[in-house]
């Protein structure tokens, strides 16, 4: 069960009794099926354990789209974005590897999500069977979706509905604003790269090569 306390902000989670952080190190290039399958392992050790498990992208595709579908009412970040060539070329394992630490961070210091049975599967099983077992039970999972709410402990203080429906209606707002920003942002940026890709490109190399008839 996951437990909601009164903050003096309102509704919180309750924080994990176990804060803990996770490491993603060595990406390594392997191999199966003698060869026909090549892929990248990432070791990941949790810090409460201690224990290094190795694991694929696809494996951290699996818990992902598992957050997802059991936690419907939390924000999941995407993970880094597949890409179909240039898997193996050492600029893209790197990025690839800092986006995964970033999104594993984010796991680890959040209250619900770090306490998933099918997050503590991913970190700690190192044994083929038992994950294929795990992997199963974490699927088979019935308290998914609105079945997640009656996993919760809720406060025993009274809420003003009222109150309660104007919280929302703000959130509501802020979040509808909130993406509309983002997509702003996202656009102006594209703009700003492809104005360096072309007109700014030329405005610098004339700007550099002034500065280097100076030095000559």
């Amino acid at each position: 069960s996951y437990t909601i306390e009164m903050g003096p902000m309102g509704p919180l989670w309750k924080e994990s009794p176990q804060p803990f952080s996770c490491s993603i190190e060595d990406p390594t290039k392997q191999t199966k099926f003698k060869g026909i399958k090549t892929y990248i392992s990432y070791r990941v050790t949790p810090s409460h354990t201690g224990r290094p498990v190795y694991r694929r992208y696809k494996h951290f595709d699996w818990l992902y789209n598992r957050l997802l579908h059991k936690f419907t009412v939390i924000s999941v970040p995407h993970l880094p974005e597949k890409q179909a060539t240039g898997r193996f070329e050492e600029d893209f394992i790197e990025k690839r590897k800092r986006r995964l630490i970033l999104w594993m961070n984010h796991m680890t210091s959040h209250p619900v999500l770090s306490q998933y049975e099918g997050f503590e599967h991913f970190l700690m099983c190192a044994d083929d069977k038992q994950w294929k077992l795990g992997k199963r039970r974490a699927e088979k999972d019935e308290m998914v979706g609105a079945h997640f709410m009656l996993t919760l402990q809720i406060p025993n203080e009274h809420q003003d509905l009222q109150d309660v429906e104007e919280r929302i209606d703000t959130f509501k707002a802020f979040a509808k604003k909130m993406d509309d920003s983002v997509m702003q942002l996202t656009h102006v940026a594209s703009e700003l790269v492809r104005k360096h890709l072309g007109g700014f490109r030329k405005e610098f190399q004339r700007l550099g090569n002034s500065f280097q008839s100076i030095s000559q």
